[in-house]
């Protein structure tokens, strides 16, 4: 996925998705690295253009390396222009725990993910065999938050209704830190990018930071007045969003602590936030029937997103963050333009509530999860539902793709 080409230390990483290149050189004798992103790239972008446009503002790209960099760009193009036209099939029913799951996660490749469960354990799976790789042990309550540490994804965190969360490899299953000072359930937990902090919100109205390597409060994040329920590191990692049952959402500055801007406009409980890929916007969904989009920077509201005839349960960007949608108890998920705010296709056709959607890293498919039992695929462009997918018994509350979009995972 990452073709590395090297050349005297320096070097150009294709990144598909989203799309763009990583810059590796050398500067004062350290190795860094850059990042430039294709956010706007499409099949039919002059590649001409766009490369004069990178060397104006980029001394890292010289002359001599203008060949290589159109290479990737091409290359980048050429895999935004693949037609997806792949159906999916019933691979695995796993049997996972023996009291209800909670939540499901892949890593980054998809070779495994994860599952959180009422029986107070997480387990590690191997996607392709549907092996039981390790059994994560030693909450005293409910698994309710799990994530890896993607895209390294050699750790994983577990937020439990114990009001602790800890810290496992990934490779042995050993816990590496027991996180205490929450007064309340953890219920959302997130690592930064740089998988250097780990962010647990609680029930107890507040969000902390963890340090992963030595397993320290860094900062308890202290200002809302009701649940912390869900929460998001920006793609830098300097800051942090969280939303709560008191109606607001908080943006908070990473390395101090403090809080930047709350975020008021809402009449119900948030839901869902989200920031998209430049951390320039932030998308948060609400018990009040409606989504809003915030300015990262100035914390103003955008635009309000409504539509839904009930309270909205989840909302996504895609990867390039130019789109966004949004999961409703109404039955119905809809997909919105970042840039206009515009409802750009009503995706219909489940028969209960949709607790859970994503799109698969393309931003082609929309993918939805239901209490009617079945999840859905849906093409973006054409608003049409592409598949079904059947077979469970019981409402499935957690659905994700993989980082290729060939592998679906649903939990029910």
């Amino acid at each position: 996925l990452r073709p590395l080409i090297r050349n005297r230390k320096r070097a150009l990483l294709n990144r598909i998705l989203p799309a763009g290149i990583i810059l590796d050189y050398e500067k004062g004798g350290q190795q860094r690295t850059k990042s430039i992103d294709f956010l706007d790239l499409t099949p039919d972008t002059d590649v001409n253009d766009l490369l004069a446009d990178i060397r104006r503002v980029e001394p890292l790209i010289t002359a001599s390396r203008t060949d290589q960099v159109k290479a990737l760009i091409k290359r980048l193009q050429d895999k935004l222009s693949q037609r997806d036209e792949r159906k999916f099939y019933l691979f695995k029913a796993l049997q996972a725990h023996i009291l209800p799951l909670t939540n499901v996660a892949f890593n980054k490749s998809g070779s495994s993910f994860i599952t959180g469960s009422y029986d107070r354990t997480c387990k590690i799976w191997d996607t392709a065999s549907g092996e039981e790789l390790h059994t994560l042990e030693g909450h005293r309550n409910v698994v309710y938050a799990i994530a890896f540490n993607n895209p390294y994804g050699d750790k994983i965190a577990t937020g439990s209704f114990d009001k602790t969360c800890r810290l496992w490899s990934t490779e042995t299953g050993k816990c590496f830190y027991i996180f205490r000072g929450h007064t309340a359930e953890i219920v959302c937990l997130a690592f930064n990018p740089q998988s250097t902090l780990v962010a647990t919100g609680s029930m107890d109205t507040t969000a902390k930071l963890w340090n992963v390597e030595s397993g320290e409060e860094v900062s308890t994040l202290a200002g809302h007045s009701a649940e912390i329920i869900s929460l998001c590191f920006n793609t830098v990692g300097n800051r942090l969003v969280t939303g709560s049952f008191d109606h607001t959402v908080i943006l908070w500055d990473v390395p101090s602590g403090r809080r930047e801007h709350t975020l008021i406009g809402h009449r119900g409980e948030i839901s869902s936030v989200q920031f998209n890929w430049d951390c320039s916007l932030i998308v948060t969904a609400s018990m009040d029937k409606n989504c809003k989009v915030w300015d990262a920077e100035s914390g103003q509201c955008l635009s309000t997103l409504t539509g839904h005839d009930d309270e909205v349960l989840d909302v996504c960007f895609n990867y390039t963050g130019q789109l966004i949608a949004t999961a409703s108890a109404d039955g119905t998920s809809r997909v919105f333009n970042a840039d206009t705010y515009q409802c750009v296709c009503k995706l219909e056709g489940h028969e209960g509530e949709i607790s859970k959607v994503c799109f698969n890293p393309q931003g082609t498919r929309v993918l939805t999860a239901s209490a009617d039992k079945t999840a859905r695929v849906w093409c973006v462009r054409s608003s049409s539902c592409l598949q079904v997918l059947e077979g469970h018994t019981d409402e499935i509350f957690s659905c994700a793709f993989n980082y290729e979009g060939d592998t679906i995972i649903t939990g029910n």
